[in-house]
């Protein structure tokens, strides 16, 4: 194996220098060296730092927190939390792939608004064995743009209606059209 050229190692370097093993966990000796801790030499593709070279930038949140009930009051939002509303129709995401779970709850959204539903609820499953991946992925679905404006709220369920493994999610009321003739 040949050596990697300096501007290669900088740049892992870089890209290393904030990462950390395990608690109670080393390198593997097949990992190859162990990365510079100190910061690297800037590139001179990289553009000058404005203010503090040490000051870490904040990475952007993956999917905004589940709790959060902008729109509604704290009553209705309550009862959210508290698995309270009528669960009016439900979608099991069990065993399918990502790309199909999207397209099904896509589906199932936009459908149980337009039926006139309100209160939803979503089963993706503790990911047991598979690290949770709907899991993760169901909260970010519900707020991309598309279902966004569909939806109004989003809380887990409570364990009678599958705990971490599942959510409620609040829809939009229906707006009735003006002016029909």
């Amino acid at each position: 194996m040949r050596p990697l050229p300096p501007d290669d190692i900088r740049l892992w370097r870089r890209a290393m220098r904030e990462v950390a093993p395990l608690q109670g966990r080393g390198l593997p000796p097949d990992r190859g060296p162990v990365p510079d801790r100190t910061p690297p030499a800037r590139l001179a593709s990289e553009p000058a730092a404005l203010g503090s070279p040490a000051a870490p930038r904040p990475s952007p949140p993956l999917a905004p927190p589940l709790d959060r009930f902008a729109g509604i009051d704290r009553a209705n939002a309550e009862k959210l939390k508290r698995g309270r509303r009528p669960i009016e129709a439900r979608l099991d995401l069990h065993g399918l792939t990502q790309a199909e779970a999207h397209q099904a709850l896509s589906r199932f959204i936009a459908g149980s608004r337009a039926a006139g539903r309100r209160c939803v609820l979503v089963i993706t499953g503790h990911g047991r064995f598979s690290g949770g991946i709907l899991k993760e992925a169901v909260p970010r679905w519900l707020h991309e743009a598309g279902m966004r404006r569909l939806v109004l709220a989003i809380a887990p369920a409570q364990p009678q209606h599958g705990g971490t493994g599942a959510l409620y999610v609040l829809l939009r009321r229906v707006q009735p059209e003006h002016g029909s003739a």
